[in-house]
């Protein structure tokens, strides 16, 4: 078992313990609480102290109570964008690389159109 030593949390002003392993993010099936909606579980990760800044103004700005709340949000939003690019994939898969066809009465996209929605950024 790595040696430990004790640090002041930068998020809630108590003291953590600082682990010297490698391990960046993991759950443990020994910290497991029982929640009104099921069991949960604990997870750590590490973050660089310019992560941790960009988390905390996130919080801020979306109004998140806990870094729990953000993380979890971060994961809904990955989980999202994971569904998205699976069912892109089947997509391609179904029309084997071909292009989808369009509903009845929409013109195809022009080449300046597809390059337009690229470069918009949300």
């Amino acid at each position: 078992m790595p040696p430990k030593t004790e640090q002041k949390s930068h998020v809630s002003g108590t003291k953590a313990k600082k682990r010297t392993s490698t391990t960046t993010a993991r759950t443990s099936g020994t910290r497991q609480k029982q929640a009104g909606s099921g069991t949960t579980s604990v997870a750590q990760v590490r973050l660089r102290p310019d992560e941790l800044a960009d988390l905390q103004r996130v919080m801020q700005t979306l109004k998140l109570h806990s870094l729990s709340d953000a993380l979890r949000e971060g994961l809904r939003l990955l989980s999202r964008e994971a569904t998205e690019v699976a069912a892109a994939q089947e997509i391609r898969d179904f029309y084997k690389g071909g292009q989808a066809p369009t509903p009845e009465g929409v013109l195809p996209s022009t080449e300046d159109e597809l390059a337009a929605a690229d470069e918009i950024e949300w």
